[in-house]
Order: C-alpha cells, then sequence, then structure tokens
C-alpha cells in the first residue's frame, strides 16, 4: 500500500480539528505533526481527510508488529468480551499471572523473577524507585545525562533535559545525582568508545563517592530514547552493573523504548553483556494497549511491603491479553529476524545519507534503532536543531511520518514497524532523501 495523498497536509478536516484542540485540550501536550489519524493498518496511518501517510514512528516505539495487528485485536476482542476490568487490588485474573510468568522467563538473567504491571513507562520508573528504596532502605538515586524516564515528578526528575519538561514544575525530586552519559560522538576530549567509557566511569564513581551514602540504585537506559538514540559502549555498562553488585546497588535498566525488538534482540540488555536487577518495559510490551512492566530479582522485588505498590488499572486485563498476543506474534512472524534485517537495510542507507550529505555529524544506533545527528559544521559539530525540524515537516507534507529528539533537539530517530515491508521502507527513504537535499 503506498502513500496516497489526496489533500495537502495538513487537509481540511485536520485543519478544523486542530482548531477545536486549541479551543478544548490543555496546550501542554505536544505534536509531532498535524494529522488527525482515524485508521491505521500495518506501517501505515490514514488520516481524516483518507490520505495514507508512511509511519516511521510507530507511535513512538509501541506498535513494533504494526499497527491493528489481527492477531492483536483477535487478544482484544476476545478478552474484551469476558472481562475489561476488575482491578488486580480487588479480584485477580489469570492474564495478568500468565503475562507476568512469561516476562520473568524471557528477560535477562537466570535467577527467580517477579514481575508488577503498572499503566505506562512513567509509572514503571516510579515504581522501580520505590522498589529499590523499600529493598535497600536507602535514598539516593544516580541517573545520567541525556536520559528520559517519563513526566510524572519523580520520572521527570530524572529526566535530562529541562526544556519543555522540568520548566515550570519544581522543585523537584531530591536525593538524585546526575552522571555523565558515554555519549561518544560528543565526549569532549575523544569519541573512541574506549576512552570515553573509562572516563565515564571514573566520573560516575567520583559521584558516588561523594554521596552522603551508597545509593539506592543506577538507573540508565542502554540506548538513550528521547536523548538521541545513543548507545552506550558494552564496557561502560558491564563495569557499571559491577559496581553496583559490588555494592549493594540496585541496578535498573530502563528497555522502555529500546525493548521488544527495537534494537534487534527483544532486549538492548542482551547485545550489551548485561543483567539489570530490575528491568523496565512498556511501549511495544502492548502493542499499542497501555502497560508496563518492573520485572526483576524476586528479593528486590518484594522489598515493598503488601500494598505499597499497586493501581487501579495496573495491569489491565485487556492490556495484559494484547501484550501476550505481541509474544505470540513475535515467535510466529520471527519478527527478531526481521527487526535484524530492517537494522541492516536502515544502517546502510543512513550510512549512503552520511556520505553524501555533510549536514549528517553522526549516524548510530543498535539494530533498527537508528537515527541522524544533525550539525551546521563537522567539525566544530554545531547542532542543527533547525534541519531536524525541517526535515519532519518536509517529510509528513509528502507523507512520511517522522521524529526529532536529542537533548540539542537536532536528532531524527527512526522507528517504523518491525515487520515493515522493505519496499515501503524504500518509499519512505526516497522522501527522506529529498528532504535531506532540501537543507541549506
Amino acid at each position: 500500500m503506498p502513500i496516497d495523498l489526496r489533500t495537502e497536509i495538513p487537509g481540511p478536516k485536520s485543519k478544523e480539528l486542530l482548531q477545536r484542540r486549541q479551543t478544548h485540550v490543555a496546550r501542554g501536550p505536544f505534536h509531532t505533526t498535524p494529522v488527525f489519524a482515524a485508521k491505521a493498518h500495518g506501517a501505515f496511518l490514514e488520516d481524516v481527510d483518507g490520505n495514507k501517510l508512511l509511519d516511521f514512528s510507530a507511535g513512538i516505539g509501541v506498535v513494533n508488529v504494526g499497527h491493528t495487528h489481527p492477531h492483536l485485536v483477535k487478544a482484544i476482542q476476545t478478552q474484551s468480551q469476558n472481562l475489561i476490568h476488575a482491578s488486580f487490588n480487588v479480584a485477580l485474573y489469570e492474564p495478568y499471572i500468565r503475562l507476568a510468568e512469561k516476562l520473568n522467563g524471557v528477560t535477562p538473567g537466570d535467577f527467580p523473577k517477579k514481575t508488577f504491571l503498572a499503566n505506562s513507562g512513567a509509572e514503571a520508573v516510579e515504581n522501580a524507585i520505590k522498589i529499590a528504596r523499600a529493598f535497600t532502605g536507602r535514598e539516593g538515586i544516580v541517573c545520567f545525562e541525556h536520559a528520559f524516564h517519563g513526566r510524572t515528578y519523580m520520572a521527570m526528575s530524572l529526566t535530562y533535559k529541562e526544556k519543555p519538561y522540568k520548566v515550570g514544575f519544581a522543585p523537584l525530586m531530591t536525593e538524585i545525582y546526575r552522571a555523565p552519559y558515554p555519549y561518544c560522538y560528543r565526549w569532549p576530549t575523544s569519541s573512541d568508545p574506549a576512552d570515553v567509557s573509562k572516563d565515564c566511569f571514573k566520573d560516575f564513581e567520583e559521584i558516588c563517592k561523594r554521596m552522603r551514602s551508597k545509593p539506592a540504585a543506577v538507573i540508565i537506559e542502554p540506548v538513550l530514547g528521547e536523548g538521541g538514540f545513543v548507545p552506550a559502549p558494552a564496557a561502560f555498562l558491564q563495569n557499571l552493573q559491577k559496581y553496583c553488585s559490588d555494592n549493594g546497588i540496585v541496578f535498573i535498566v530502563d528497555e522502555i523504548q529500546s525493548g521488544f525488538g527495537r534494537t534487534g534482540t527483544l532486549f538492548a540488555s542482551q547485545q550489551l553483556g548485561i543483567i539489570p536487577d530490575l528491568i523496565l518495559t512498556a511501549k511495544g510490551l502492548g502493542g499499542g494497549m497501555p502497560i508496563s512492566a518492573v520485572t526483576g530479582r524476586a528479593p528486590i522485588m518484594d522489598g515493598p511491603g503488601e500494598g505499597g505498590i499497586g493501581g487501579t488499572f495496573g495491569g489491565n486485563p485487556v492490556s495484559c491479553a494484547a501484550a501476550l498476543s505481541v509474544f505470540e506474534i513475535f515467535d510466529s512472524e520471527k519478527i527478531l529476524e526481521k527487526a535484524m534485517a530492517l537494522g541492516l537495510s536502515l544502517r546502510e542507507k543512513l550510512v549512503g545519507f552520511y556520505e553524501r550529505y555533510r549536514v549528517i555529524g553522526d549516524v548510530r544506533g543498535l539494530g533498527p534503532m537508528l537515527a541522524m545527528e544533525f550539525v551546521k559544521n563537522r567539525e566544530t559539530k554545531e547542532a542543527y536543531s533547525e534541519a531536524a525540524k525541517g526535515l519532519v515537516k518536509f517529510c509528513y507534507e509528502r507523507g512520511v511520518i517522522i521524529m526529532t529528539s536529542g537533548s540539542l533537539g537536532n536528532v531524527v530517530r527512526l522507528l517504523p514497524p518491525l515487520n515493515i515491508n522493505l519496499s515501503d521502507v524504500d518509499e519512505g527513504f526516497k522522501i527522506l532523501e529529498a528532504g535531506i537535499k532540501e537543507i541549506k
């Protein structure tokens, strides 16, 4: 199904709805495109004006198996006919248990695990911090520059970028300490991963030494999401895990965006050789339904007392059914194999862009979780956020949805469904390249 534009973007119906949005909806939520979706299937989104756009955002890395996958839709329909809501805190139900069993089995680490289900990535972050503090009896949390962990108060406090995420919301949470992230492209003294890892880990150790007591937890994204799709060097992450293990610190790995095949393996941790104490999942877990999870070592997960963690909607039965169907789709359709092939295809195309267009300073990522960083000058690496924003607009006006990211707003990230047809990728990349050519 090719891109099919019947009106300008945004079309007249989207424009009318935008006016109503301005009147009736709080201004806070941002919008990558001015398009109102009516339906979506596979890698394509159809707006209210009948335009079919190629979706390289996948709902910010959520619909990894494509929009409205038939097997997922059937699972939702079947579950909703039987039980939509009971609240796990009132009447238990089997889908919650089945999903917990599944997550305990597939997440890294050969040890007894338990799982807690919530509604969103930010909720997973909040509860992971509560669990770590309850287990250790300590308060301090170490997070990293360029991180994005969510918008609720603890998650927002852990998030790095000030604007728009923190402006006007102070005071933030206390006992949070921020260490440098091994962002090789922008490390001041070297871009060699070995050197960056060594320097960065030394800085991390110094921060821990200056704290009043040992941290309760260290939380890190193995591949930055909103921060610009920067993979941390494996050596750095492995040293981080060892330090946590040696010092009784809970090692929390946020795989909310990098999980569920986004990097070519079910979790990025598997490629990077680390085993988290707690691993956080959301986004791709539910295939479009709201659900998140904290999964980890059973004694740590049992740190909070009964009633200490929970929520009315956490682990909703319909969302659990959707998540279980995502696992089934991954198995039956060999999604991880497709993701690896997609990653190779995307990387080859992006490296070609890098070689042809000097406005691209860096191409990076893991598997099909890839991005381009735009600069005004390759030598000075001055960020070119206007180029990234302009490319987003150029593309959606021609039927391709992409997103920016990065602490400097100068990164374009690509998040197509993992089972997208490579012919559709080719169509999208022709438009993407045409937009890059227009950048001055």
